[in-house]
């Protein structure tokens, strides 16, 4: 693999100093010399990104739904080395990153999709009336064009699936946006590998050479310059809190401020309702023992939070939550520094008052290293409200079980908890009515409420909204899952007086791209 910074369709000449990866579980140096990269590439990039603007937003929506599908192809046709290279750089099992896989080339494929069908450029045509008194009306149409080249900015917990050709560089590359992604430092030879299918899809489709950049870096000054540059119109972001605000800092302060779409963290609350916890208390337990340990909880989605009033039931799911948890092994994570992190982060919540653990795991694996112990712990309702720690996100197999004294004290550990991804009720359906103002609050924090399931788990369609109100989000209007991430990336404009025929073709008359437009206020063909 190719550890040098790939520039359009080249390779940038190699730093003097480069990193290498490391198998988080073994701790062992893995093949390869990854170049960090230097200012002149972050010039040269954004430099052929634009250039590629002005060619590839014009492109016919189906060569760009073309283009999209041969990166797909191109991933597919890594094959097992890909597979093999993200598994030593996460320490995440074959199964998993095979879904990922399968779910990166799902996303490509879902927005060629979009491309190809056209209504998401939400054409509007108002035709002239030159009768209409008393002023005439001009003839304006409107659609969304793309805005420029977007920096990518690829998540430590998703070496495919938000990383290099993930779902931010798919929406972007569908909108007609150029792509720089900065590759996360802990799976460069994962992002090299796709860096370099991309490239073959960009020369086999006849992309303008420009459209797509990666750059490596081992630290944050890369990423910086790439945030700052004059010609970046756009940045994406998942990860920490603290990132995402210094990113969202950095392209405020610029002489043109951009949008940077970051997705920050979450604490996930569960609502455990009295009836359906008297009915299957056990069963919700297990559920949630499995949901909270997935991936060494290293999901944006984990369960963090889990919300109860004191009853019979409450103390059987602790008592059986405690039990499955106490009984599922460690996990290695994603890196050395994510794992130190977890440990001090949860250690340090045992220490606050009025906390208990409720249960830890015992089960570590042998001569792993990196390992994070899942951790329960417990709190009254009244020393959650009155600690602003406790609301805080720990990264990992971590979750806290608050329990209040009655429904309203509920309510307000719902809006002291802030923005969040995604929000989990477990109720018996006849007692939802009951709790419709804890229902209404509960909605007015969140981005995706659920009902009687799991939060762990995205599915990437349409309705999808991933992304909340802050501190979960920077900007709760958008999503970084489903075919409306696209809308990140897109700006109105509107043509007025302008002849038809150098229009673009989904504001030309006689519809030529047979898509649903509205037409003088009618959805029409």
């Amino acid at each position: 693999m190719n550890g040098q910074n790939l520039i359009g369709n080249e390779y940038a000449e190699a730093a003097t100093s480069a990193f290498k990866a490391i198998n988080p579980a073994t701790g062992a140096t893995l093949e390869g010399d990854f170049f960090p990269a230097q200012q002149k590439d972050v010039d040269e990039a954004l430099n052929r990104a634009v250039s590629a603007f002005t060619v590839y937003k014009n492109i016919d929506k189906d060569r760009r739904a073309d283009f999209l599908r041969a990166i797909a192809n191109e991933i597919l046709a890594v094959g097992d080395e890909l597979i093999e290279r993200a598994c030593a750089e996460s320490a995440l099992p074959l199964g998993r990153i095979q879904g990922e896989r399968g779910r990166t080339v799902g996303q490509l494929n879902m927005f060629a999709d979009l491309l190809a069908e056209g209504s998401w450029v939400e054409a509007i045509i108002d035709n002239e009336l030159p009768d209409r008194q008393p002023a005439p009306r001009p003839d304006i149409r409107r659609m969304l064009v793309a805005m420029g080249p977007v920096v990518v900015f690829g998540a430590s917990n998703f070496p495919l699936a938000f990383s290099v050709a993930g779902g931010d560089t798919a929406s972007a590359l569908a909108s007609g946006c150029p792509v720089i992604v900065k590759a996360h430092a802990a799976h460069p030879g994962t992002s090299a590998l796709v860096a370099a299918a991309i490239q073959k899809a960009v020369i086999s489709t006849g992309m303008p050479e420009g459209v797509f950049s990666m750059l490596f870096d081992d630290g944050y000054e890369i990423g910086a310059l790439l945030v700052k540059h004059p010609k970046t119109k756009a940045v994406t972001f998942t990860g920490s809190f603290k990132g995402g605000m210094a990113l969202n800092k950095l392209a405020s302060e610029r002489e043109e401020p951009i949008p940077v779409f970051a997705e920050m963290g979450s604490i996930n609350p569960v609502l455990l309702l009295p009836e359906a916890l008297e009915t299957r208390a056990e069963q919700i337990a297990e559920q949630y023992a499995a949901s909270i340990t997935m991936g060494a909880g290293q999901f944006c989605t984990n369960p963090g939070l889990l919300l109860g009033v004191a009853s019979a039931g409450l103390t059987r799911f602790k008592d059986t939550l405690a039990e499955k948890v106490a009984a599922i092994s460690s996990a290695t994570m994603l890196t050395e520094g994510i794992c130190k992190n977890f440990s001090t982060l949860s250690a340090g919540m045992l220490e606050e008052q009025e906390i208990t653990l409720v249960a830890k795991s015992s089960l570590e694996v042998d001569g792993a290293s990196n390992q994070a112990l899942a951790t329960i712990a417990e709190v009254s309702a009244k020393a959650f409200l009155a600690n602003p720690k406790l609301k805080e996100e720990v990264f990992g197999p971590w979750s806290l079980l608050v329990v209040a004294d009655n429904v309203q004290e509920l309510e307000q550990v719902l809006a002291y908890a802030g923005g969040q991804l995604t929000l989990s009720v477990m109720a018996a359906e006849n007692e939802l009515n009951t709790y419709q103002t804890l229902l209404d609050k509960a909605e007015e924090i969140t981005g995706r409420i659920l009902l009687n399931g799991v939060p762990t788990g995205v599915e990437v369609c349409a309705a999808m909204q991933h992304g909340g109100p802050f501190p979960a989000t920077n900007d709760s209007r958008f999503t970084s899952v489903g075919t409306t991430a696209i809308r990140r990336f897109v700006r109105p404009l509107s043509w007025q007086n302008w002849d038809k025929k150098l229009l673009p073709p989904a504001l030309q008359d006689g519809n030529p791209l047979n898509i649903w437009r509205l037409v003088d206020n009618k959805m029409t063909k």
